[in-house]
């Protein structure tokens, strides 16, 4: 498809999930893309980390697209940008942080001379790609990050606000955000279509503010005199890392940082004026040296991740020791689908009887997307014509969806990943459709989500497997079997026996020219050995056949 003389949206990634965001926006035979993100992978994914949107769509269309606007540096907004935008060939566009970000990831993938960032610093409008029919101007909001930002994407058809992720705090700690007055402004100077993050639309709350949480934190680890104290947190949250170097300062604590995530995101932020009062740290050898009211540690992992610093304390595999009484506070949201994990480092501080405190029992976190009242208050300034959730499950969308329709919002558009929606001219709603999926790097190697290598891996990890060896032509040896990942115990060797009978009995059982048919006997004998898997294990487990026969 070819957008005509129309406004197009379509979201590749993060419409229908949590993550992975892509989205593209079509105009005159042109194509803008916002974001370019990717998502970690869960347990359906065995032996892979990273999952991406699959971007056939506009990868066939590369010669109309004029630009990537990445709105954050969040890992879900530019992740894939390393895997996929030197291959799309258009430049990319961000603010100084989001840029510097990029820019070290592209010099790990040795791709800095083949990919083109545009930084970005300033708040007046420019054109991606130096023509088209897309004019776009940054817009900071609050968010969990240095420099969050909306776009404001200028169209012959009307005026998009694509909101990124966002939320609304009064003492953000951390950057400007736009006035309630600047915001309504643009809403006087007429918004057509608000695509706005839908995360937290079942909160009805405000999401909180950085400020609050920073008193809070003060407040908790000024309680633990003479214990050690370690706080996780996202490595991103720049507004936070900024807090916990203040309160080190407020209880008289030295500053310890575990993670080369926190280092690097320091460093990025150092180097573009913010954290410029966080204090000097001290290495792993210096803090357990210090007297242990005397230290304040930050750490990473607080998703639970296996070979993250904290995982690695708790497992007392790490240089950072903590014994009973000292303190982990998680200031982090759980992400849905970690719940398993970080439950399971907690449990291993509780068993140590380490003291973990979480937002549940302090303010010690608040989110960085809005509650339902913000989203309220953003319509309010606004005013669009049209409102398009995204950054959601299906039922974010669609709860964002009725809460715009009854705040006065005059049309509500619900798209999926794959949806392509025509915005104007006309009634908006959806046209039509393309395929979407994912892709995951495997190893080295990006491959489709659902493709044969994922699925017999999956089956791998659920039923095992089972080697069976022909003996050549004339031996009367029996087949060899290896079983990989059966539940068969003291049973393996009945098991092993009589599998070699029944694949004797069912080769004997060929007849006429099946006898010398080398692939029917090799069916024959993958089929008993599966059989008799699954009467002893319960398992159906994949068969690999090799065939000596000397023909």
């Amino acid at each position: 498809m070819t957008p005509q003389k129309e406004l197009l949206f379509l979201a590749l990634g993060g419409s229908g999930e949590i993550g992975m965001n892509v989205n593209l926006y079509g105009a005159d035979g042109k194509w803008l893309m916002v974001d370019l993100g990717m998502s970690f992978a869960d347990p359906g994914y065995p032996g892979v980390d990273l999952v991406f949107a699959d971007l056939e769509f506009i990868e066939e269309r590369a010669e109309d697209l004029v630009g990537i606007v990445l709105t954050h540096a969040h890992e879900d907004h530019i992740g894939a940008v390393p895997y996929f935008a030197a291959d799309l060939g258009v430049p990319l566009y961000a603010t100084p942080f989001t840029a510097d970000l990029v820019r070290r990831k592209l010099e790990e993938a040795d791709l800095v001379g083949e990919v083109e960032l545009n930084i970005i610093d300033h708040l007046d409008a420019f054109t991606p790609g130096g023509t088209g029919p897309f004019s776009v101007r940054y817009l900071p909001l609050a968010h969990s990050i240095a420099e969050g930002n909306a776009v404001l994407v200028e169209t012959p058809y009307g005026r998009v606000f694509h909101t990124g992720d966002w939320k609304l705090d009064d003492d953000p700690q951390i950057g400007e955000p736009s006035t309630p007055e600047e915001l309504t402004e643009i809403g006087d100077e007429g918004v057509l279509a608000l695509v706005c993050d839908s995360t937290n639309v079942f909160n009805p709350q405000p999401s909180g503010s950085e400020g609050a949480v920073r008193k809070a934190l003060d407040a908790e680890i000024a309680k633990h005199e003479g214990k050690r104290v370690v706080v996780t947190t996202f490595a991103s949250n720049v507004a936070r890392l900024q807090t916990l170097g203040q309160a080190a300062k407020d209880t008289g604590r030295q500053l310890c940082v575990a993670g080369r995530s926190l280092d690097r995101i320091i460093d990025a932020a150092q180097a573009n004026g913010y954290l410029a009062d966080f204090p000097d740290t001290v290495d792993f050898d210096t803090a357990m040296r210090l007297p242990r009211g005397e230290v304040l540690i930050i750490a990473t992992g607080g998703q639970g991740e296996p070979r993250a610093a904290l995982a690695r304390i708790a497992s007392e595999s790490h240089p950072i020791e903590l014994q009973k009484g000292d303190v982990v506070l998680f200031s982090s949201r759980q992400i849905p689908g970690n719940e398993l994990q970080i439950g399971r480092i907690m449990n291993q501080l509780a068993q140590r009887q380490i003291t973990v405190v979480t937002d549940r029992h302090e303010l010690i976190h608040v989110s960085g997307h809005p509650g339902r009242p913000e989203l309220e208050e953003l319509y309010g300034w606004l005013r669009p014509q049209i409102l398009v959730p995204v950054h959601g499950e299906a039922r974010h969308m669609r709860e964002q969806a009725r809460v715009g329709k009854a705040a006065g919002i005059p049309a509500q558009v619900f798209q999926m990943n794959g949806d392509i929606v025509r915005l104007a001219p006309g009634k908006p709603g959806k046209i039509g459709e393309t395929r979407t999926g994912r892709l995951v790097l495997d190893g080295d190697i990006i491959v489709p989500a659902d493709g044969e290598t994922i699925v017999e891996r999956r089956r791998l990890a659920a039923n095992g497997h089972v080697t069976v060896i022909l003996p050549p032509k004339g031996s009367k040896a029996a087949p060899l079997l290896q079983p990989i990942g059966l539940p068969l115990d003291e049973d393996e060797a009945d098991f092993l026996a009589e599998a070699q009978d029944d694949i004797r009995s069912a080769v004997a059982k060929l007849k006429g020219g099946k006898t010398k048919d080398r692939a029917a006997v090799q069916e024959a004998a993958r089929l008993a050995a599966r059989r008799a898997a699954r009467r002893w294990s319960g398992k159906n487990p994949q068969v690999t056949v090799i065939d000596y026969y000397d023909a």
